[in-house]
């Protein structure tokens, strides 16, 4: 993921959130956090 997408997602988490004209959606909620959390387990770099 790049780090646009990042903050698109993290904005839009931030929106859901925070934001009491935005109805609630749990299951967005919880769907942003997942790629988002899964957008950290990158591979670590092999030994050449």
């Amino acid at each position: 993921m790049s780090d646009r997408e990042m903050e698109a997602k993290l904005l839009e988490l931030d929106r859901l959130l925070n934001d009491p004209e935005v109805q609630m959606d749990p299951h967005r909620v919880w769907s942003l956090l997942q790629e988002i959390s899964g957008a950290h387990k990158r591979p670590a770099p092999r030994a050449a």
